[in-house]
Protein backbone atom coordinates (compact mmCIF):
# COMPACT_ATOMS: atom_id res chain seq x y z
CA UNK A 1 0.00 0.00 0.00
CA UNK A 2 1.49 3.38 -0.97
CA UNK A 3 2.19 5.84 1.83
CA UNK A 4 -0.27 8.68 2.31
CA UNK A 5 0.94 12.05 1.02
CA UNK A 6 2.52 14.24 3.68
CA UNK A 7 0.28 17.13 2.61
CA UNK A 8 -3.34 16.82 1.49
CA UNK A 9 -5.01 19.26 -0.91
CA UNK A 10 -8.72 19.70 -1.57
CA UNK A 11 -10.78 22.49 -3.09
CA UNK A 12 -14.36 22.95 -2.00
CA UNK A 13 -15.98 25.84 -3.78
CA UNK A 14 -13.80 28.96 -3.43
CA UNK A 15 -11.70 27.54 -0.58
CA UNK A 16 -8.57 25.37 -0.88
CA UNK A 17 -7.84 23.16 2.13
CA UNK A 18 -4.16 22.36 2.72
CA UNK A 19 -3.58 19.80 5.48
CA UNK A 20 -0.26 18.71 6.98
CA UNK A 21 -0.54 14.93 7.12
CA UNK A 22 2.02 13.27 9.36
CA UNK A 23 -0.33 12.70 12.30
CA UNK A 24 1.60 9.86 13.95
CA UNK A 25 4.52 12.26 14.56
CA UNK A 26 2.26 15.24 15.35
CA UNK A 27 2.87 16.76 11.91
CA UNK A 28 6.56 17.34 12.51
CA UNK A 29 7.89 19.09 9.42
CA UNK A 30 10.55 17.33 7.40
CA UNK A 31 11.79 18.71 4.07
CA UNK A 32 9.36 16.50 2.15
CA UNK A 33 6.48 18.21 3.95
CA UNK A 34 7.97 21.66 3.36
CA UNK A 35 8.18 21.17 -0.39
CA UNK A 36 4.75 19.52 -0.49
CA UNK A 37 3.32 22.56 1.31
CA UNK A 38 5.00 24.77 -1.25
CA UNK A 39 3.40 22.73 -4.05
CA UNK A 40 0.00 23.06 -2.42
CA UNK A 41 0.26 26.81 -1.87
CA UNK A 42 1.48 27.32 -5.42
CA UNK A 43 -1.46 25.24 -6.70
CA UNK A 44 -3.91 27.36 -4.72
CA UNK A 45 -2.29 30.59 -5.90
CA UNK A 46 -2.51 29.50 -9.52
CA UNK A 47 -6.16 28.36 -9.40
CA UNK A 48 -8.52 31.22 -10.33
CA UNK A 49 -11.38 29.41 -8.58
CA UNK A 50 -9.61 29.61 -5.21
CA UNK A 51 -10.29 32.79 -3.23
CA UNK A 52 -9.11 31.69 0.25
CA UNK A 53 -6.74 29.01 1.59
CA UNK A 54 -7.11 27.13 4.88
CA UNK A 55 -4.06 25.49 6.48
CA UNK A 56 -4.68 22.73 9.04
CA UNK A 57 -3.05 19.68 10.60
CA UNK A 58 -4.34 16.09 10.54
CA UNK A 59 -4.72 14.15 13.76
CA UNK A 60 -4.49 15.49 17.29
CA UNK A 61 -2.16 18.43 16.69
CA UNK A 62 -1.52 21.25 14.24
CA UNK A 63 2.28 20.78 14.30
CA UNK A 64 4.89 19.86 16.88
CA UNK A 65 7.54 21.75 14.92
CA UNK A 66 10.55 20.80 12.84
CA UNK A 67 11.37 17.13 12.50
CA UNK A 68 14.41 16.55 14.70
CA UNK A 69 14.09 12.83 15.29
CA UNK A 70 11.66 10.73 13.23
CA UNK A 71 12.87 7.94 10.89
CA UNK A 72 11.74 10.12 7.96
CA UNK A 73 13.91 13.06 8.93
CA UNK A 74 15.57 14.07 5.67
CA UNK A 75 17.76 17.04 6.56
CA UNK A 76 20.76 15.45 4.84
CA UNK A 77 19.02 14.97 1.49
CA UNK A 78 19.12 17.40 -1.45
CA UNK A 79 15.89 18.98 -2.68
CA UNK A 80 15.23 21.28 -5.60
CA UNK A 81 15.73 24.81 -4.29
CA UNK A 82 12.88 27.26 -4.82
CA UNK A 83 13.01 29.97 -2.16
CA UNK A 84 16.48 31.32 -2.84
CA UNK A 85 19.79 30.83 -4.63
CA UNK A 86 21.86 29.36 -1.82
CA UNK A 87 23.63 26.20 -2.96
CA UNK A 88 22.66 22.60 -2.19
CA UNK A 89 23.43 22.04 1.49
CA UNK A 90 23.71 18.25 1.36
CA UNK A 91 27.38 18.07 0.34
CA UNK A 92 28.61 21.00 2.46
CA UNK A 93 30.09 20.83 5.97
CA UNK A 94 29.14 22.46 9.24
CA UNK A 95 27.59 25.91 9.40
CA UNK A 96 27.81 26.21 5.61
CA UNK A 97 25.34 23.35 5.32
CA UNK A 98 22.98 24.49 8.08
CA UNK A 99 22.83 28.10 6.88
CA UNK A 100 22.15 27.11 3.26
CA UNK A 101 19.45 24.60 4.19
CA UNK A 102 17.63 26.79 6.69
CA UNK A 103 17.80 29.80 4.37
CA UNK A 104 15.80 27.68 1.93
CA UNK A 105 13.41 25.42 3.82
CA UNK A 106 12.72 27.56 6.89
CA UNK A 107 13.13 31.31 6.48
CA UNK A 108 12.94 31.33 2.68
CA UNK A 109 9.88 29.11 2.36
CA UNK A 110 7.97 30.98 5.05
CA UNK A 111 8.64 34.30 3.36
CA UNK A 112 7.50 32.80 0.06
CA UNK A 113 4.25 31.58 1.62
CA UNK A 114 3.58 34.86 3.41
CA UNK A 115 3.38 36.54 -0.01
CA UNK A 116 0.75 34.16 -1.44
CA UNK A 117 -1.66 36.73 -2.93
CA UNK A 118 -4.77 35.20 -1.37
CA UNK A 119 -5.92 35.21 2.26
CA UNK A 120 -4.67 32.20 4.22
CA UNK A 121 -6.31 31.08 7.47
CA UNK A 122 -4.57 28.77 9.94
CA UNK A 123 -6.96 26.38 11.68
CA UNK A 124 -5.00 25.40 14.81
CA UNK A 125 -5.75 22.70 17.35
CA UNK A 126 -3.55 20.95 19.88
CA UNK A 127 0.15 21.72 19.72
CA UNK A 128 1.56 24.58 17.68
CA UNK A 129 5.14 24.43 18.87
CA UNK A 130 8.46 25.92 17.69
CA UNK A 131 8.64 25.24 13.92
CA UNK A 132 4.85 24.78 14.02
CA UNK A 133 4.52 28.48 14.78
CA UNK A 134 6.10 29.36 11.45
CA UNK A 135 3.40 28.08 9.04
CA UNK A 136 0.76 29.47 11.43
CA UNK A 137 2.39 32.90 11.59
CA UNK A 138 2.70 33.25 7.82
CA UNK A 139 -1.08 32.96 7.64
CA UNK A 140 -3.17 36.10 7.61
CA UNK A 141 -5.62 34.91 10.26
CA UNK A 142 -5.53 32.23 12.96
CA UNK A 143 -8.61 30.44 14.27
CA UNK A 144 -7.72 28.27 17.26
CA UNK A 145 -9.61 25.65 19.22
CA UNK A 146 -9.81 25.97 22.99
CA UNK A 147 -7.36 23.07 23.41
CA UNK A 148 -4.71 24.71 21.20
CA UNK A 149 -1.46 25.92 22.73
CA UNK A 150 1.55 27.79 21.38
CA UNK A 151 5.18 27.56 22.50
CA UNK A 152 8.72 28.24 21.33
CA UNK A 153 11.03 26.34 23.69
CA UNK A 154 14.19 26.44 21.57
CA UNK A 155 15.95 28.78 24.01
CA UNK A 156 16.53 25.51 25.89
CA UNK A 157 18.85 24.68 22.99
CA UNK A 158 20.62 28.00 23.43
CA UNK A 159 18.89 29.30 20.28
CA UNK A 160 17.02 32.66 20.28
CA UNK A 161 13.75 31.49 18.72
CA UNK A 162 12.78 29.74 15.52
CA UNK A 163 14.09 30.83 12.12
CA UNK A 164 11.00 32.79 11.05
CA UNK A 165 11.37 35.22 13.95
CA UNK A 166 7.96 36.90 13.93
CA UNK A 167 7.61 36.89 17.72
CA UNK A 168 7.69 40.69 18.36
CA UNK A 169 5.16 41.21 15.56
CA UNK A 170 2.88 38.30 16.47
CA UNK A 171 2.62 39.60 20.07
CA UNK A 172 3.82 42.58 22.11
CA UNK A 173 7.60 42.59 22.75
CA UNK A 174 7.40 41.98 26.52
CA UNK A 175 5.05 39.06 25.96
CA UNK A 176 7.42 37.76 23.27
CA UNK A 177 10.29 37.88 25.76
CA UNK A 178 8.31 35.95 28.36
CA UNK A 179 7.22 33.47 25.69
CA UNK A 180 10.86 32.83 24.75
CA UNK A 181 12.52 33.16 28.17
CA UNK A 182 10.24 30.54 29.78
CA UNK A 183 9.40 28.32 26.82
CA UNK A 184 6.01 27.84 28.49
CA UNK A 185 2.85 26.94 26.64
CA UNK A 186 0.57 29.84 25.81
CA UNK A 187 -3.06 28.69 25.85
CA UNK A 188 -5.32 29.73 22.99
CA UNK A 189 -7.28 32.14 25.18
CA UNK A 190 -4.14 34.04 26.17
CA UNK A 191 -2.94 34.02 22.56
CA UNK A 192 -6.25 35.68 21.67
CA UNK A 193 -5.78 38.20 24.48
CA UNK A 194 -2.36 39.30 23.20
CA UNK A 195 -3.59 39.57 19.61
CA UNK A 196 -1.83 36.54 18.11
CA UNK A 197 -5.07 34.67 17.41
CA UNK A 198 -8.22 36.04 15.76
CA UNK A 199 -10.81 33.66 17.20
CA UNK A 200 -11.00 30.86 19.76
CA UNK A 201 -13.75 28.27 19.44
CA UNK A 202 -14.72 24.89 20.87
CA UNK A 203 -12.71 22.04 19.37
CA UNK A 204 -15.84 20.47 17.89
CA UNK A 205 -16.64 23.72 16.06
CA UNK A 206 -13.14 24.55 14.77
CA UNK A 207 -13.66 23.31 11.22
CA UNK A 208 -17.14 24.83 10.99
CA UNK A 209 -16.04 28.25 12.22
CA UNK A 210 -12.94 28.28 10.03
CA UNK A 211 -15.07 27.40 7.00
CA UNK A 212 -17.57 30.11 7.84
CA UNK A 213 -14.86 32.76 8.05
CA UNK A 214 -13.20 31.54 4.84
CA UNK A 215 -16.47 31.67 2.90
CA UNK A 216 -17.27 35.14 4.21
CA UNK A 217 -13.89 36.43 3.06
CA UNK A 218 -14.33 34.66 -0.30
CA UNK A 219 -17.25 36.97 -1.06
CA UNK A 220 -14.79 39.85 -1.50
CA UNK A 221 -13.15 40.64 -4.88
CA UNK A 222 -10.01 38.53 -5.29
CA UNK A 223 -7.80 41.36 -6.55
CA UNK A 224 -8.96 43.58 -3.70
CA UNK A 225 -8.00 40.88 -1.21
CA UNK A 226 -4.59 40.47 -2.84
CA UNK A 227 -3.87 44.21 -2.73
CA UNK A 228 -5.08 44.48 0.87
CA UNK A 229 -2.80 41.64 1.91
CA UNK A 230 0.12 43.30 0.16
CA UNK A 231 -0.67 46.61 1.88
CA UNK A 232 -0.67 45.13 5.38
CA UNK A 233 2.42 43.01 4.71
CA UNK A 234 4.25 46.10 3.46
CA UNK A 235 3.28 47.95 6.63
CA UNK A 236 4.74 45.13 8.75
CA UNK A 237 7.93 45.23 6.70
CA UNK A 238 8.18 49.00 7.20
CA UNK A 239 7.92 48.28 10.93
CA UNK A 240 11.05 46.14 10.60
CA UNK A 241 9.70 42.61 10.14
CA UNK A 242 11.85 41.65 7.15
CA UNK A 243 15.11 43.21 8.29
CA UNK A 244 14.50 42.08 11.86
CA UNK A 245 14.21 38.50 10.72
CA UNK A 246 17.44 38.80 8.75
CA UNK A 247 19.32 39.98 11.82
CA UNK A 248 17.90 37.29 14.11
CA UNK A 249 18.56 34.59 11.52
CA UNK A 250 22.26 35.41 11.89
CA UNK A 251 22.00 35.12 15.69
CA UNK A 252 20.14 31.82 15.24
CA UNK A 253 23.07 30.40 13.28
CA UNK A 254 25.63 31.79 15.68
CA UNK A 255 23.80 29.77 18.35
CA UNK A 256 23.86 26.62 16.18
CA UNK A 257 27.60 27.04 15.62
CA UNK A 258 28.22 27.61 19.33
CA UNK A 259 26.23 24.47 20.21
CA UNK A 260 28.16 22.44 17.64
CA UNK A 261 31.44 23.49 19.29
CA UNK A 262 30.44 23.22 22.95
CA UNK A 263 27.73 20.54 23.11
CA UNK A 264 26.82 17.21 21.57
CA UNK A 265 25.45 18.71 18.37
CA UNK A 266 24.10 21.90 16.78
CA UNK A 267 20.91 21.58 18.88
CA UNK A 268 22.79 21.65 22.16
CA UNK A 269 22.17 17.94 22.70
CA UNK A 270 18.43 18.57 23.07
CA UNK A 271 16.78 15.74 21.14
CA UNK A 272 13.05 15.01 21.10
CA UNK A 273 13.03 13.16 24.42
CA UNK A 274 15.14 15.81 26.15
CA UNK A 275 12.87 18.61 24.93
CA UNK A 276 9.77 16.69 25.98
CA UNK A 277 11.24 16.00 29.42
CA UNK A 278 12.16 19.66 29.89
CA UNK A 279 8.64 20.73 28.90
CA UNK A 280 7.04 18.28 31.36
CA UNK A 281 9.35 19.44 34.13
CA UNK A 282 8.55 23.09 33.46
CA UNK A 283 4.81 22.37 33.44
CA UNK A 284 5.05 20.58 36.79
CA UNK A 285 6.95 23.48 38.35
CA UNK A 286 4.36 25.93 37.04
CA UNK A 287 1.50 23.80 38.42
CA UNK A 288 3.17 23.57 41.84
CA UNK A 289 3.78 27.29 41.99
Amino acid sequence: MPEAPVVLYERRGPVAYVTMNRPRCRNAQNSAMTYALDDAFYRAADDPEVKVVVLAGAGEHFSAGHDIGTPERDAHLPFERRAGLWWDHSDRPGAESRFARESEVYLGMCRRWRELPKPVIASVHGACVAGGLMPAWVCDLIVASEDAFFADPVVRMGIPGVEYFAHPWAMPPRIAKEFLYTGDRMPARRAYGVGMVNRVVERARLTQETDRLALRIAEMPGFGLALTKRAVNQAEDLQGLHTGMDSVFGLHHLAHAHDAETAADSLGGMDVSAMKGAAIGAAMKEANG
